[in-house]
C-alpha cells in the first residue's frame, strides 16, 4: 500500500507576526525567496496578509508592491501563495464593508497570491461564507478555517458542523487553526478524521503554534487521521511562541511512514541565516524575548503564544497599581508570580461569562483586558467588569458575531442598566458599501488608484494608515521610533530607576490596555470620538475617557481613566507611539 503523502507550508509571514512587530522589507523578502525554493520541501509559502500590510504603511513601504515581489518567484515555479483574512474585518482589525472585501480577493489574485486563509474569530459562518464566494470571484482558492480552543463547547462535533457548513458554501479546503496550540491532539485527530470521512477530496491543512509544547503530538495526530498539510517554520523563529521547525517535523513524519519531500540543508542554512540577518538589521529591536521560549502555563489560560509578551508588560504596569492599593491597606504585596496566577484564574473566570470566544485576535485581547482589568478594580472595592471599553462591549453584545456561548446573567444585566442592547443580526449589514466614497477621495487628494485597483484596496482598507504612508509621515515616525528602540538596547533608554523617581506614589498608573500611537482627538471612518487634552491637575469620573490608542492594526481603543480622580502626571504626548503595559499617566483617586 502506498504511503500516504504529507505537504508542507512555509508560514514565512506568521513567523514574524508571532514575533515581533514588523515584517521584512521588500528587498528581504525578495533575497529570501530563491533560497525558500532551493529547500525544495515546500509546496506553499504564507507570503502576506493579516498584519503584513498595515506594518508595511507603518514603516513607510508600498504593500502592494511587497506582495507582488515576494509572490513572484513562488508563481514561476509553481509554488502556492497562500495569505491571511480575517473575513468580516479582512486585514484590520475592525469590520470592512462588503465591496471593498469583494475587491480584495480580485487584487490580490492579480498580485500572485493563489489561496485566502478565511477566518472569524468567533467561528461565526455568516463571517466566512461570504469570503468564500468573493474568493472564488477574484479566481483565489478560498481555505475556510476553523478556529481552534479547549472548552466544554468546543468539541470534534461542534468544529465538524461548521466545516460541513464551510463545505457545502464552496470551500475546498479547511484549515485547522490552533492560534495558541492549546488544541488537544486526540480531539484534532478525531476531528480530522471526521472531515475527511465525511468529505474525503476536501483539503485539511494544521497550524498550529508550538507555546504549550502540544503541536508535534497535534501534527501526529492530524496526519495519521488524513490531515494533507502541515504548517512549519525555519530558525531562528521557529518553536518558542512560533510553530514547530521543518526539520523536526519532516523528521518525525518521514520515520512514521510518511511520504514527505527532503530538504536541502544548504538552502535551509541560507534561509536561517537571511532571516536571521533581517532580525538583526531592524525587526529585532521590536520582538518581544519571551516570545522566544515556550511555557506549559498557557495551557491554563488558553490565551495565545505571542500574548504571553505583551500580557507580561501588561502585569508589571497594574502591579504597581495593585500593590499601591495593598499597601494603604496594610496586606501584603503581590509577587509577579502570585499575580500571574491571579491573572491566569482571573482569565479562566471570565472567558465562560463572555460566551467562550475562541482567543484569537482581537478576542484574545479583549478577555484577556477584561481579566486585567477585573484584578485592578476588585483590589479597588470594585466590582468585576467595571472598566470595559467599546470593543469589550461589541463583542459581548454580539456586534462582531455570534459568540459560541451564552452570556453571564451578571453581564447581561449590567448592558440593560448601561442601556445596550444584544443583536444576533448579520454584522456584515452595519457596514454598507464604501468605494464609491473612497475613490472621491482619491480623486480629490490627486492619487491614483493603481494597477487593478490595488491603490484604491489599500486606501479603502486602511484608512487610518494609507494618507500617513503617502504623506511620509509614517516612515519617519518609524524612523524615530527604531532610533528610540536602538537607543534603550544600547542602555540610553530611561533606566527603571529614573521612571520610579517620576512616578507619584500616592497615584495609580494609567496603562495602554494596546501598543499604538497617543491621540487626543480622533476622527476616522466608522469610529469618530474626542478626548481633550490632559493636564496636571484635570479631574475625571469613572469612564471618563484619558486618550485613544490607534493600534498596529489600525484599531481605536479608548483607554479610561481608571476610575476617576485628578491627573498627577503625564507621560506621553500627542502621536506618541507607546506598547502595551506603558504608563501613559498617574491619576490619584478622590
Amino acid at each position: 500500500m502506498k504511503k500516504k503523502q504529507i505537504k508542507f507550508s512555509l508560514v514565512y509571514r506568521d513567523m514574524f507576526q508571532s514575533s515581533g512587530k514588523f515584517q521584512p522589507r521588500r528587498d528581504q523578502l525578495e533575497r529570501v525567496a530563491p533560497a525558500i525554493i532551493d529547500m525544495g520541501c515546500f509546496s506553499r509559502v504564507e507570503t502576506n496578509g493579516g498584519a503584513f500590510e498595515q506594518v508595511n504603511l507603518l514603516y513607510g513601504e508600498n504593500p502592494n508592491l511587497a506582495v507582488r515581489a515576494f509572490t513572484k518567484p513562488f508563481n514561476e515555479v509553481g509554488i502556492q501563495t497562500h495569505m491571511l483574512d480575517r473575513g468580516l474585518n479582512a486585514l484590520r482589525m475592525y469590520p470592512v464593508p462588503a465591496d471593498v472585501r469583494r475587491l480584495m480577493y480580485k487584487v490580490k489574485k492579480k498580485q500572485g497570491t493563489d489561496i485566502t486563509r478565511i477566518f472569524c474569530g468567533l467561528n461565526d459562518v455568516r463571517n466566512i461564507i461570504p469570503s468564500i464566494e468573493y474568493a472564488k470571484e477574484g479566481g483565489m482558492i478560498p481555505q475556510a478555517t476553523l478556529c481552534i480552543t479547549n472548552s466544554p463547547i468546543h468539541t470534534a462535533e461542534y468544529y465538524s458542523h461548521i466545516a460541513d457548513q464551510l463545505i457545502e458554501a464552496g470551500a475546498p479546503e479547511i484549515c485547522l487553526k490552533d492560534m495558541a496550540g492549546i488544541g488537544q491532539p486526540a480531539m484534532l485527530g478525531k476531528l480530522t478524521a471526521m472531515i475527511k470521512k465525511n468529505h474525503p477530496k476536501v483539503i485539511v491543512q494544521y497550524h498550529g503554534h508550538s507555546g504549550p509544547g502540544l503541536s508535534m503530538a497535534s501534527i501526529l495526530e492530524v496526519a495519521q487521521n488524513g490531515g494533507d498539510i502541515i504548517d512549519t517554520a525555519v530558525e531562528p523563529l521557529s518553536w518558542g511562541k512560533v510553530h514547530p521547525d521543518i526539520i523536526s517535523v519532516q523528521s518525525m513524519l518521514k520515520h512514521y511512514g510518511f511520504e514527505v519531500q527532503d530538504i536541502n540543508m544548504n538552502a535551509y542554512m541560507e534561509v536561517r541565516k537571511l532571516t536571521q540577518e533581517f532580525i538583526d538589521d531592524f525587526l529585532g529591536y521590536f520582538m518581544n524575548p519571551s516570545n522566544k521560549l515556550m511555557s506549559s502555563l498557557l495551557l491554563g489560560c488558553g490565551l495565545p503564544g505571542g500574548m504571553m509578551g505583551s500580557m507580561m508588560a501588561d502585569l508589571k504596569g497594574v502591579m504597581q497599581a495593585i500593590n499601591n492599593i495593598r499597601k494603604g491597606k496594610g496586606q501584603p504585596e503581590y509577587t509577579e508570580d502570585e499575580l500571574l496566577v491571579k491573572l491566569f484564574d482571573e482569565v479562566a473566570y471570565v472567558w465562560p461569562r463572555v460566551g467562550y470566544p475562541p482567543l484569537v485576535t482581537p478576542f484574545s485581547q479583549y478577555v484577556k483586558n477584561i481579566a486585567l482589568m477585573n484584578l485592578l478594580t476588585l483590589e479597588q472595592g470594585k466590582p468585576r467588569f467595571t472598566m470595559m471599553d467599546n470593543s469589550m462591549w461589541g463583542m459581548i453584545l454580539g456586534k462582531s458575531g455570534r459568540l459560541p456561548g451564552q452570556v453571564d446573567k451578571e453581564l447581561v444585566k449590567l448592558a440593560k442598566e448601561k442601556g445596550y442592547e444584544f443583536t444576533d443580526a448579520n454584522p456584515q449589514d452595519n457596514y454598507p458599501d464604501a468605494l464609491p466614497e473612497f475613490q472621491q477621495k482619491m480623486k480629490e487628494n490627486g492619487w491614483d488608484e493603481g494597477q487593478d485597483q490595488e491603490e484604491l484596496f489599500e486606501f479603502a482598507m486602511h484608512p487610518e494608515q494609507y494618507p500617513l504612508f503617502k504623506s511620509g509621515v509614517a516612515k519617519q515616525r518609524f524612523e524615530e521610533d527604531l532610533q528610540k528602540a536602538r537607543e534603550a538596547k544600547g542602555g540610553n533608554g530611561l533606566t527603571p530607576e529614573q521612571i520610579a523617581e517620576r512616578r507619584h506614589a500616592e497615584s495609580d498608573p494609567i496603562v495602554a490596555p494596546e501598543t499604538g500611537r497617543v491621540l487626543w482627538e480622533v476622527s476616522a471612518e466608522g469610529d469618530t470620538r474626542q478626548a481633550l487634552e490632559p493636564h496636571i491637575g484635570r479631574e475625571y469620573q469613572e469612564g471618563d475617557e484619558f486618550c485613544t490608542l490607534e493600534t498596529l492594526n489600525g484599531r481605536l481603543v479608548s483607554v479610561p481613566a481608571n476610575l476617576g480622580g485628578r491627573i498627577t502626571e503625564i507621560t506621553v504626548r500627542q502621536g506618541d507611539t507607546v506598547r502595551r503595559g506603558d504608563i501613559i499617566g498617574y491619576i490619584k483617586r478622590k
